[in-house]
């Protein structure tokens, strides 16, 4: 077995796309499977998993259709026109902002939970220098950006292994099945937008799509894998927490883990949580300066400016609801990325049974998620 190409046509690219996957989203979906109760969050994985599988497979086949070097909003442009692209721009740019805006609330929750014992409570020092260190990176570049999210998904499922073998003393199938109740009929929706927000990773194919030039062939198998594993994961993920914590679930799910395990998991848990958001935040931050920079023609320190500061004013003007922000980006910002994937998919050509279900399922989600936010 040539163990070379094997990372490069398929580890590397999956832990891109993967990674760009297992952000944060993922550390709510416990809560959120508190309250509406776990039966009804599998079915919502079991349904949104295979309607973004799909999305990010169309989205595969029109980054292998088109020229290389552009992003999403360059790919609405060449297919749909200047009007679409500037929409999308909009759209786009508001859901990185809303992205980057939650890797900060909560990557700074961990960051504060894991260094308060030694240097003391300050959420607001350990958010700042978490922004710090994050833009630094963000301005300096990765190039070998795959290689470190190859790293950090390694370290990632090694912490989890530590949480479940820790955890299993004190795991129980009762905590599983509590169900918070109590909810409004509108309540049930909630893990609409937290799950499409979790799964989606369409920034990233086009990054995939590049790292496979000479075996583009490949790509379909890269975005399956890249969309199962993460999807899988989160199913356990959610489960074994639910079965350590039950109804004492925190909607950051490892700052709820303190009262159950021992210290020295948690403090390693918590690293996890750091590790992967920070991870997450760069590889986002990196893909607004590049279409800032590419798309927009902005110059690389303004574009890191306006990627890394915007969600920085706007945690401190107070926007700072951990679900709240998954929710509404997943819902209206990310469902709008998925109509105009679809619109593009029309333009080549695509299956009409796919498009306009599809469609109306994001539009839907839009309505509720705009009703729910306002509400």
């Amino acid at each position: 077995m040539d163990y070379k190409k094997l990372f490069k046509n398929y580890i590397f690219p999956i832990s891109t796309i993967s990674g760009s996957i297992i952000g944060v989203g993922f550390f709510s979906l416990p809560y959120i499977a508190n309250k509406v109760g776990i039966l009804v969050m599998l079915a919502y994985f079991v349904i949104l998993t295979g309607l973004i599988l799909i999305i990010h497979l169309i989205f595969g086949e029109i980054s292998l259709r088109t020229p290389d070097y552009k992003r999403f909003p360059g790919f609405v442009g060449f297919y749909l026109g200047r009007i679409p692209q500037l929409f999308s721009f909009a759209s786009v740019i508001l859901g990185y902002f809303g992205v980057l805006l939650v890797y900060l609330i909560v990557g700074g929750q961990f960051l504060n939970s894991l260094l308060s014992p030694l240097l003391g409570q300050n959420q607001f020092l350990y958010t700042l220098i978490y922004f710090l260190l994050a833009t630094i990176i963000v301005y300096l570049g990765i190039s070998a950006i795959s290689k470190f999210e190859f790293v950090a998904l390694i370290f990632l499922f090694v912490s989890f292994i530590l949480v479940f073998i820790k955890g299993l003393p004190v795991f129980s199938l009762e905590n599983i099945f509590i169900c918070n109740l109590g909810l409004g009929v509108w309540d049930f929706f909630l893990p609409y937008g937290a799950i499409v927000f979790s799964l989606w990773g369409v920034g990233l194919i086009p990054e995939a799509e590049e790292m496979l030039r000479g075996n583009k062939k490949s790509l379909k198998r890269v975005i399956i894998f890249s969309t199962l594993i993460p999807a899988i994961f989160f199913i356990i993920f959610t489960l074994i927490v639910l079965g350590i914590t039950g109804s004492n679930t925190t909607e950051s799910a490892l700052t709820g883990l303190n009262d159950y395990l021992g210290n020295g998991v948690v403090l390693i848990s918590l690293l996890m949580g750091v590790v992967i958001t920070f991870s997450a935040f760069i590889t986002h931050g990196l893909s607004l300066k590049r279409i800032l920079t590419f798309d927009l023609g902005i110059k690389e320190k303004q574009a890191v400016i306006i990627a890394c500061f915007t969600p920085m004013i706007l945690f401190l003007l107070g926007l700072n609801s951990f679900i709240g922000m998954i929710s509404f980006v997943g819902g209206v910002l990310l469902g709008i990325d998925g109509i105009m994937i679809l619109l593009m998919y029309r333009k080549i050509g695509g299956k009409k049974y796919l498009i306009y279900p599809l469609s109306i399922v994001f539009l839907l989600g839009i309505i509720y998620e705009i009703v729910y936010f306002i509400k």
